[in-house]
């Protein structure tokens, strides 16, 4: 099977890993990287991440499966250069937005292209952070998949099984706007509690004091600046609804802190309680 990985940062090379370890007995297994960062390119092949590196479209244009696994506005713009890939190539995404980058498609490829949405990930960046069990028992979100062919949904799901993930499906526009609230509203809100920290006149005494809480909540503070600023640009609505939601909620418990309603801040903190009888 002959693999070409574009993107080698956390998610593409841990994919590479988790394939390379799946398949090792079962498989004659090639796996080609893309990558415009010179040093994740060599990163990979040296630990083995990767077989072989490439810049030229045209050498994967026949492998089984593409992977896409760069930002999105960067997914976007790779779409019409992968019109003459073979009808025999199954190609899926990891965008964290699936909306824009479906209607991107071009429709020459439009039954070969899976639209997913891996939910999982780290705070640390490229292939030296790769984790070969990033994968195994989560979540990944598959998009509009009546525009699917048979052949290359069932070999896309075939693919997530055999990694251990658990697929469902879902419309583009409502996992845009779901991924809003439980993904890029909390990524924006760490990066908030963070920043309130550092803004104050002496953060080094106060992070002094940082427990399991605080490093919990800032710790995806962490998050690629870049890669972020994309998500937040291409879900741009669903975010600002999102954090709407969030500061009302903020506002209401100010608001029982001044009137020193505690009753009532116990009874909002009790509502909270309930999510977890959910998870």
């Amino acid at each position: 099977m002959k693999v070409a990985i574009i993107g080698l940062g956390l998610m593409g090379s841990s994919f590479a890993l988790a394939l390379k370890k799946r398949y090792k007995d079962e498989k004659k297994l090639e796996i080609i990287g893309m990558d415009i960062n010179f040093q994740h390119c060599l990163e990979a092949l040296e630990n083995d991440i990767v077989d072989k590196i490439t810049d030229e479209i045209n050498d994967i244009l026949d492998a089984d499966l593409i992977v896409i696994s760069i930002p999105v506005d960067a997914i976007i713009n790779l779409l019409p250069k992968l019109i003459g890939v073979s009808k025999n190539t199954t190609i899926v995404d990891f965008g964290s937005t699936k909306e824009k980058i479906i209607q991107s498609i071009p429709k020459e490829i439009r039954e070969q292209f899976v639209a997913s949405h891996p939910m999982t990930g780290k705070e640390k960046t490229g292939p030296l952070a790769a984790d070969r069990k990033l994968y195994r028992g989560k979540v990944v979100v598959l998009c509009n998949i009546q525009d699917n062919s048979k052949e290359h949904l069932e070999f896309a799901k075939n693919i997530y099984k055999d990694l251990g993930m658990k697929i469902i499906y879902m419309d583009a526009k409502k996992h845009d706007r779901h991924a809003a609230f439980i993904s890029h509203m909390p990524h924006a809100v760490s990066y908030a509690i963070a920043n309130s920290v550092l803004a104050q006149e002496n953060p080094q005494a106060i992070l002094a004091l940082a427990g399991g809480g605080f490093v919990s909540m800032s710790r995806i503070a962490k998050s690629s600046p870049q890669m972020w600023t994309d998500i937040f640009k291409q879900n741009k609505e669903n975010l600002i609804e999102s954090l709407d939601a969030f500061c009302y909620e903020i506002d209401k418990l100010k608001d029982l802190v001044k009137k020193e309603k505690w009753e009532e801040v116990k009874e909002w903190m009790k509502d909270a309680n309930k999510l977890h009888e959910i998870l």
